[in-house]
Order: C-alpha cells, then sequence, then structure tokens
C-alpha cells in the first residue's frame, strides 16, 4: 500500500452510482457543475430554448411582449436554480477544491 502523503493523484472519492443527481457539483465555488445525466441535460437544452423563444418575443414592438418576455424569463431562470440544486451531487455548497 502507497502512502497518501507521497502521491500525486487526488484521493478518489466514490460516489454512490444511484443517487439521482442530475448535475454534479462545482470543484470552486458555490452552485452546480456541467450535468451529468440525460435529465440535467435536458433541463439545460429545454432553458437554452426558451430563452431563445423569449427573445424572438421581446423582438416586438409593444410592451405586453415584453413585459411579459421579463415575467417568463424570471420564472424559467428560478426553476432552473431551483431544480438544479435540489438535483446537484452533495447540494449547493461552497466548495474549497478536493478538500470538500
Amino acid at each position: 500500500m502507497v502512502d497518501p502523503r507521497y502521491t500525486t493523484r487526488p484521493p478518489v472519492v466514490h460516489q454512490p452510482a444511484d443517487d439521482d443527481a442530475w448535475f454534479a457539483p462545482k470543484r470552486y465555488g458555490y452552485g452546480s457543475g456541467l450535468p451529468i445525466r440525460w435529465q440535467g441535460w435536458a433541463l439545460l437544452a429545454s432553458y437554452i430554448a426558451l430563452l431563445g423563444g423569449l427573445k424572438l418575443l421581446m423582438d416586438r414592438d409593444d410592451g405586453v411582449s415584453r413585459g411579459l418576455s421579463f415575467g417568463l424569463f424570471v420564472a424559467a431562470t428560478a426553476v432552473l436554480a431551483v431544480v438544479s440544486a435540489r438535483r446537484t451531487r452533495g447540494g449547493w455548497k461552497w466548495r474549497w477544491g478536493t478538500s470538500d
């Protein structure tokens, strides 16, 4: 057995394979990283597609469509933040690299 103080590789942390996480945690900072399952990628792709649709709606010249697009943007961003926070492995917390 090799003493872990004399190796250059970081320690391996084994996560359970069936933890239902859609997003990997960020290594540094607060929040979630990239999606690790198809559900996370689908959520992110639908959010980006919705933003594209909202851009088309906002390009109309009436104030109602601009207000509606802003309200939908805030709602969609809140849904994305809540779902990704609940589906991130280990939850959202401040991380300082490999010590967490």
